[in-house]
């Protein structure tokens, strides 16, 4: 079986969780007998690890004087529109006459360099949605180009992509739902974003969300049919450490941390707030949050307020084994996510030797036991988790040694042998 997949990010460049997932997911798929995966990024390096898969850049495939084969996919480059498009005083169906002359043009010719390619950044920046929209055209042209037996689009930037494989090719559509919008901005969804999803998931002969908690919003909030939905649960890759490497803390004091993005999703008001009690209660700790995103300034506010900046550390966002690096250090790791459709980052803990508090509201909690688990808004309850993990000398060796071997069953191979029989099930629908 060929396997035509479509991303945004991969190892080493990556934001977050999705490239970390795609890769673990790849590794995991090339261990089944005769399966062979194609992975397509919009702007591939060149130092990517292609030990389990081949990698394509969209941004290495010219595209000059190509045909490109849409019939239906136009209609959803309607909701690929990037605000600034808006004129002052224009009548709502001049707009709309503008806009798709605008997208005709658009269909008609691609921004090509010297070279004949069309050049992505790969990043989340400004332009977003007019990436989006170039890389699935881009794709349309790369699934003419290649023989495979079914599509794989992992979340909603890559979704344009798969629908635009499948318009040219008719092979059957699986997308992957990592998040949702309602999980990014805690309900108040982005209207573009959240028709590309709806139509994504529609498009797709089979849905693939990653947590039950996620299906239950694909098939409430997006109108799936709960028939071709199916709940396939992350993995971690496995690191192993010596004790060389084992990094040294510097203090004495005992470190709780929270690695993430700093976004609302994410909850890390409630850990400062949480971080606060305890430091009414007790000294020898520290606290920090290793991460960037929007809400970062507000946190450090917040800390000065709290008048706890002493004990509070920013470290800015980490990768590689830098992450490992401050979880090994760590005492605890906390969670807090508002809206967490699975999260890696506490079985990465547990695999560094360190206790885990999460919230219910993730999806991780569905399969973890050996994790203290408290809701997100319950600031006394985490807290009061932290000060029993950092003074209960009992409780962090019960976790440690448990989680560990709990932690290292989860398998990517276990995921993948999943994932393929999802395959099996969107051919046979087909």
């Amino acid at each position: 079986m060929r396997v035509l997949m479509f991303g945004w990010e991969f190892p080493p460049h990556i934001s977050g969780g999705l490239g970390t997932a795609c890769y673990g997911l790849t590794k995991g798929l090339s261990h089944i007998p005769g399966l062979q995966v194609l992975f397509v990024v919009p702007k591939a390096y060149g130092d990517e690890d292609q030990s389990g898969i081949r990698l394509v850049g969209a941004n290495k495939v010219p595209v000059s004087h190509r045909e490109l084969k849409l019939k239906h996919f136009s209609e959803t480059l309607d909701y690929i529109e990037v605000g600034s498009k808006l004129i002052p005083y224009m009548e709502p169906e001049e707009f709309w006459r503008h806009t798709r002359e605008e997208k005709l043009r658009q269909l008609e010719f691609l921004n090509t360099n010297e070279e004949g390619f069309v050049d992505f950044s790969g990043k989340y920046g400004a332009d977003l949605l007019r990436e989006i929209r170039d890389y699935a055209l881009v794709s349309n042209i790369i699934a003419q180009d290649y023989a495979f037996d079914i599509i794989h689009a992992h979340d909603w930037l890559a979704y344009p992509a798969g629908m635009a494989a499948k318009e040219a090719t008719g092979k059957p559509l699986v997308v992957h739902v990592h998040a949702t919008d309602f999980d990014r901005s805690g309900g108040s969804v982005n209207p573009a974003v959240f028709e590309i999803e709806k139509k994504g998931m529609e498009a797709a002969d089979m849905v693939i969300t990653v947590s039950n908690m996620t299906r239950r919003i694909v098939v409430e909030k997006y109108g799936i049919d709960p028939d071709k939905v199916v709940t396939v649960y992350n993995a971690v890759e496995p690191h192993e450490m010596t004790v060389a490497d084992v990094p040294k803390k510097g203090v004495d004091e005992k470190i709780v941390t929270f690695l993430g993005r700093i976004t609302m999703q994410k909850g890390p008001e409630y850990f400062v707030e949480a971080a606060h009690r305890v430091l009414q209660r007790m000294d020898n700790v520290r606290f920090v949050m290793a991460g960037s995103g929007d809400m970062m300034e507000s946190m450090i506010r917040r800390a000065a307020q709290l008048k706890i900046s002493d004990k509070f550390h920013f470290t800015g966002f980490l990768r590689g084994d830098d992450v490992f690096d401050m979880l090994v250090m760590s005492d605890l790791y906390v969670m807090p996510s508002v809206s967490e459709p699975f999260g890696i980052s506490p079985l990465e803990a547990m695999q560094s030797n360190v206790p885990v508090l999460i919230s219910h509201q993730s999806g991780v909690a569905e399969i973890l036991t050996y994790a203290i688990k408290t809701n997100f808004w319950d600031v006394d309850a985490m807290a009061d988790a932290i000060y029993g993990v950092l003074n209960y000398s009992g409780l962090p060796k019960m976790f440690v040694a448990h989680g560990k071997k709990e932690v290292d069953s989860l398998k990517w191979e276990n995921s993948a042998i999943h994932v393929k029989a999802v395959y099996d099930k969107a051919l046979a629908r087909q």
